[in-house]
């Protein structure tokens, strides 16, 4: 069976493109990656003091990694996430064969590019997509980068940082069946791709108008995804992104919940990152994130966190940690607009 995505040729293309790391020294580099290992340990207390969520014994591994590390990580989690959607595609039929004739090293170079650029934002991340136990991945060429940046005390911003993907492994071990409702939720989101030529066809030309509004400015800017989505795949969506509203809003919740004399400088911190997200890089940087969806994820931060303050301001911890029982009690996208909704469902 053929492949739509040569995944070596998309890997090879991103660490190609990838930005240059910030100079630093062998020194700097080193006293980096140890204060980071040491910021996780410190994290896992604060969380499991701010969340009240009850983490089993660790077994996801930490890496402070670069970013053709962070490359091949994610390129190995597409593949397993996007391998059932191409065998389908590559399948007997037209568009199968259509598909293929593009050339899969052409995909493979354009999956790349995405890559590439995503590679100079990330932070960090929980990645549980190509390990099964998870890996909690801390990119520190891109933390040297912003801390500097913005003109942060290195170790708060890092202990920062590191309080937020760590409330992310807690979310996703703590709560044991999260990990195969989101990954559920992605197989039906793919399963929902439509194989018809026509339909895709049409489906492409309406995508047409939404992104030439996303590139004027204009438009949801939900990104490439949400403007080539089906009316199914949309209902999918929704429920994906009320999903990560929570899991964002929760982790960006708990990294501004914590003690002044743990993070001294947290409030100088939260000001100048919020300042970062506003202005959002030059013009270019700008269209990318909103083609890329990246305007969304920023929007699920400060909605998501809304929605959890509300609900602890109102029924405490205990109450809003309700949530983590079962599918049937994570909050619907309108839902996260309106926590008092969630409340008097759930605690009728």
């Amino acid at each position: 069976m053929g492949t739509l995505v040569d995944w070596d040729v998309a890997a090879r293309t991103a660490k190609r493109l990838s930005p240059a790391p910030p100079s630093v020294s062998r020194s700097e580099a080193d006293e980096a990656v140890g204060e980071l290992y040491r910021a996780t340990s410190r994290a896992a207390d604060q969380v499991a003091e701010l969340t009240q969520l009850h983490e089993p014994p660790v077994t996801a591994v930490t890496r402070v990694i670069d970013r053709p590390a962070w490359i091949d990580a994610n390129a190995g989690g597409m593949r397993s996430i996007l391998t059932p959607l191409v065998e389908r595609l590559t399948a007997a039929n037209q568009v199968g064969r259509v598909a293929e004739s593009v050339g899969s090293r052409v995909t493979g170079a354009q999956v790349g590019a995405v890559l590439a650029f995503l590679s100079g934002k990330v932070l960090g991340q929980f990645e549980f997509f190509d390990r099964p136990g998870g890996q909690l991945l801390l990119v520190a060429p891109n933390l040297v980068a912003v801390e500097r940046q913005l003109g942060v005390d290195p170790s708060d911003f890092r202990l920062w940082v590191c309080l937020h993907e760590v409330t992310h492994r807690v979310q996703f071990t703590a709560v044991p069946w999260l990990r195969e409702h989101m990954l559920a939720e992605v197989r039906a989101l793919t399963d929902t791709v439509e194989t018809d030529p026509s339909a895709i066809k049409d489906r492409l030309g309406s995508a047409v108008g939404e992104l030439v509004k996303v590139a004027r400015g204009h438009g949801d800017g939900d990104g490439l995804m949400a403007a080539l989505a089906s009316p199914e795949q949309r209902a999918v969506l929704d429920r994906i992104t009320a999903l990560m509203s929570l899991v964002e809003g929760h982790a960006e919740y708990v990294m501004n919940a914590v003690s002044p004399s743990v993070i001294p400088s947290q409030d100088f911190i939260e000001r100048r990152f919020a300042d970062r997200r506003r202005k959002g890089g030059n013009p270019l940087d700008r269209l990318l994130r909103r083609l890329l969806g990246l305007d969304a994820k920023t929007r699920q931060y400060v909605d998501g966190s809304a929605f959890v303050r509300a609900i602890v301001e109102r029924i405490g911890i205990d109450g809003f940690n309700a949530v983590w029982t079962s599918e049937r009690t994570l909050p619907t996208r309108q839902e996260i607009g309106e926590p008092l909704s969630w409340i008097a469902r759930v605690h009728a």
